[in-house]
């Protein structure tokens, strides 16, 4: 009977290299059973060597399998415990709340259809401190109002015709430029009426969501001439807005402006997030925060896709005047039979074939009086 005490195997019946039991033995002790139990002994200590830790090894001729046993339930103090086991899932704390490693990649592939929520979007922006403002001009993010889409229009005309209606257009201008409108604003929730004009193009302004000086302090400044220019003439980034609106924003974020219109907070927020996602910036703190307290209010809003703007539809080319088909020409007069002769002009006439030519049968000398080899002209 085998009993496992102490990380030790024991047998109450082992024998070592006779046929006597513990008991028995014999008294003395030749050269060969000092070989074979010296043999033995290297073998059992080489046993012991290869176990690993909590693997205790068999008795010498027991023909047992090793035991194995618990491994330690702690630790030893200052010890990685993930480095002494690799095989172990990992876990990530994610807003407070621990996730297994495990649970974790099981929900990779789901990511995708919560990257349409703005929180979700929120999630995974840089946090990062403001970088100095130096350097910054409105030149950094190219000519203002370009025609970035070639459509024949400035960007500012495309985002008027965009966000107005009632849009009266200048003659001319191949439906580009707006001469007038009624603006629904997004910021003050109070109909607005747009006339063009040095003293009221104003009350209508162009926002950029994110402020041009803004993004300038947050990851702008990284990017190309080019991806600068298309930021600042991106429409998922410019909204026509109330003038005094606008000016009172300035190039505040969200932690230091929101419309007054607390019904579009929500939306407002989830454009800036996307815009920000978009072209690789960040958020500060205080930024990131003030966008999580509005989205609370609307867990599901939907971070929005770029929205090209509306572009005047061609005039179509005009179609050439079809060619006017050709007059037919007048049957030619049946030619007398040969071997006919007029009596004279009038008898020609009657015939139809005045003026008859030289060569033409019924033609006769005396029908052509002034010989120029017409006759009955």
């Amino acid at each position: 009977m085998l009993s496992t005490r102490s990380g030790s195997i024991q047998s109450n019946d082992v024998q070592s290299g006779s046929a006597q039991g513990m008991g028995a033995r014999s008294p003395r002790i030749g050269a060969v059973d000092w070989i074979v139990r010296g043999v033995a002994g290297l073998l059992l200590v080489a046993t012991s060597a290869c176990a690993g830790p909590g693997t205790v090894p068999p008795a010498a001729g027991t023909g047992v399998s090793p035991v194995v046993t618990a491994a330690p339930a702690t630790a030893s103090a200052g010890t990685d415990s993930a480095s002494l086991d690799p095989d172990a899932t990992p876990s990530v704390e994610v807003s407070g709340i621990e996730v297994a490693g495990a649970d974790v990649a099981a929900a990779a592939p789901r990511q995708p259809a919560l990257a349409g929520k703005a929180l979700a979007l929120l999630a995974i922006l840089p946090v990062k401190g403001r970088a100095p403002k130096t350097g910054y001009s409105r030149d950094q993010f190219g000519p203002a109002w370009s025609d970035v889409d070639h459509n024949g229009c400035d960007t500012r005309n495309d985002v008027l015709r965009r966000d107005l209606t009632s849009v009266a257009l200048r003659p001319g201008t191949r439906d580009c430029v707006v001469l007038s409108g009624v603006l629904a604003d997004p910021y003050t929730a109070a109909a607005i009426h747009f006339l063009r004009g040095n003293a009221t193009s104003t009350a209508v302004q162009i926002d950029h969501v994110v402020a041009l000086s803004d993004a300038w302090q947050k990851g702008a400044q990284q990017l190309s001439p080019a991806r600068r220019l298309a930021f600042a003439n991106d429409p998922l980034n410019l909204l026509a807005v109330d003038g005094p609106a606008n000016q009172s924003k300035s190039d505040g974020d969200a932690a230091t402006w929101l419309p007054p219109n607390k019904s579009y907070r929500c939306t407002y927020v989830a454009r800036q997030i996307s815009v920000k996602s978009n072209y690789g910036l960040w958020v500060t703190q205080a930024e990131h925060d003030a966008m999580a307290r509005v989205l609370s209010n609307c867990p599901d809003a939907l971070a929005p896709a770029t929205r090209p703007a509306a572009a005047p539809a061609p005039a179509p080319a005009p179609r050439p005047a079809p060619a006017p088909a050709p007059a037919p020409a007048p049957a030619p007069a049946p030619a007398p039979a040969a071997g006919v002769a007029y009596a004279n002009c009038a008898a020609v006439r009657a015939a139809g074939a005045a003026p008859i030519h030289v060569g033409q049968p019924g033609y006769s000398r005396r029908l052509d009086r002034d010989g120029d080899g017409v006759g009955c002209e």
